[in-house]
């Protein structure tokens, strides 16, 4: 029994390659445009201006602190009330990107903060410019510092897409549902879902661990 309904599940592999092939191009352009915004987002949080810092971080609270499965409805469904219609996918994109954007700002934040003082004094004795400072000496050290938590947010990315499905787009989670309504066995299905994100996930999980090791290693 298991294997016959296991060959029906497999013979809606189309289904299945199609919501992989979506979730991967969903999330690998929302993460470029996430880590683009999230460096600015970043670098303002901990720049000399506060005010700018200020509103910058209540931004990236509301989005931190609030349901992504409402972030999405409303750049889905309240957008085009003010005239602002996209499709599921752009919505999707929109709504993965702002609100990676919003947490990789604040790993950037700290990791730019984690970087010595002392180090952007001595750069500005030497004739740096502020931006020089920031270009030459503390990104570099910061990239270095947050890489394995951004590895990780990346992770999040990639499961936090699945809520899409919700407006209708034909995600890796979506196609479960889709193939569920012709082989009724909820645990293979999304067994084979699961499994599907799991593999998609770990190379990056692997990644992190080892840098996360090596950041050790170095230290001690």
């Amino acid at each position: 029994m298991f294997w016959m309904q296991l060959d029906r599940v497999m013979g809606y592999w189309p289904v299945l390659l199609k919501g992989i092939s979506m979730t991967v191009s969903l999330s690998i352009l929302s993460l470029m445009i996430g880590v683009m915004l999230g460096f600015a987002f970043g670098m303002i949080r901990a720049g000399r201006n506060r005010m700018l810092a200020q509103i910058v971080g209540l931004y990236v609270d509301f989005f931190r602190g609030t349901p992504f499965l409402l972030q999405v409805f409303i750049v889905f469904f309240i957008l085009p009330e003010i005239g602002i219609e996209l499709s599921a996918f752009a919505s999707g994109v929109v709504a993965l990107s702002n609100v990676a954007a919003c947490f990789i700002g604040e790993i950037v934040a700290s990791g730019i903060k984690a970087v010595p003082l002392g180090q952007s004094e001595a750069a500005a004795s030497s004739g740096f410019t502020r931006v020089q400072q920031m270009r030459h000496i503390v990104l570099p050290q910061a990239v270095r510092i947050v890489t394995p938590a951004l590895v990780g947010q990346f992770v999040l990315l990639i499961k936090d897409s699945s809520v899409v499905s919700a407006i209708g787009l034909l995600d890796l989670t979506r196609s479960g549902w889709v193939i569920v309504q012709s082989v009724p066995n909820g645990l293979l299905v999304f067994g084979i879902i699961g499994f599907s994100y799991f593999v998609i996930c770990y190379p990056l999980i692997y990644l992190s661990r080892r840098m996360e090791r090596r950041g050790q290693a170095t230290i001690l």
